[in-house]
């Protein structure tokens, strides 16, 4: 495959975020394949396939730098020195993240401390985990007759960071008719189950989905109700997403006994 040249800038220096997608190496796109190849420094996230990191060139320098809820990680200060320091040697970094660089990926902040150092950066798309884990389920994000919309968001909250107001969440998805994806929620699923509960129907379907799109791909489907009781005692543990809506009463219907959706005027 050729190197698209408007990423390889070697002896000038360059710097592109790369999303890895949810984790089936298949599912890169073209794009991320070719920064890939074209690197010199390859800075590594956690969860990101050993096959997808195997496609760097031989002389690519792999540096892992762990960034995952509940280990032990690299300092976020300390990848964003090291990213600049290696673009300004004349290095072609790439800083490969699960998922997409700009959900959930602090793609944003690092993006903003670069260009404060006077360095431009590249961004290459990758699947988030959220549309794939219920892909892989055969079910959509959104549906004419059960969805009009989504919202992302993160049942992980950094400190001195607001929490969510999950109960506001919910009563704005059931009046909108919205799915809700949920990344990082599973050490906090009881919390985020009963502020849901003030603003959604106990029976509303919810999926869990953990290590999507890969071999060791498994999950559980339960109502909103009984979450917690579910994650607890189908073991679903992290890298997990949690899908929250009518999309699901179809897969539901087969498992578990959901009434007919009901919506308030």
């Amino acid at each position: 495959m050729n190197i698209d040249p408007d990423i390889q800038n070697v002896g000038r220096g360059s710097c592109t975020l790369v999303g890895a997608g949810p984790g089936d190496p298949e599912l890169l796109t073209i794009k991320a394949v070719k920064a890939i190849q074209s690197a010199t420094l390859l800075l590594v996230d956690d969860l990101v396939h050993d096959d997808i990191v195997a496609l760097a060139a031989p002389s690519t320098r792999v540096v892992h730098v762990g960034k995952r809820g509940g280990c032990k990680s690299t300092p976020q200060s300390f990848i964003e020195k090291l990213m600049i320091a290696a673009v300004r040697r004349g290095e072609v970094v790439v800083r490969l993240k699960g998922g997409d660089p700009f959900i959930f990926g602090r793609g944003g902040e690092e993006v903003e401390h670069l260009q404060s150092a006077g360095i431009a950066v590249g961004v290459v798309n990758g699947i988030t985990s959220g549309l794939a884990a219920l892909t892989s389920l055969g079910v959509p994000l959104t549906h004419r007759e059960h969805a009009q919309g989504v919202i992302f968001v993160t049942g992980h909250v950094g400190s001195g960071t607001a929490s969510t107001d999950w109960e506001a969440l919910a009563t704005t998805a059931h009046s909108a008719r919205l799915t809700l994806v949920i990344y990082m929620g599973v050490a906090h699923a009881h919390h985020i189950q009963d502020g849901l509960l003030g603003g959604l129907p106990a029976d509303t379907p919810v999926a869990a989905i953990q290590n999507a799109t890969l071999r060791a791909q498994r999950h559980a489907v339960c109502t909103l109700a009984n979450l917690q009781r579910t994650i607890e005692h189908d073991e679903i543990a992290s890298p997990s997403v949690i899908v929250v809506g009518d999309v699901l009463r179809g897969l539901a219907a087969a498992q578990i006994p959901i009434p007919a959706a009901r919506r308030s005027a």
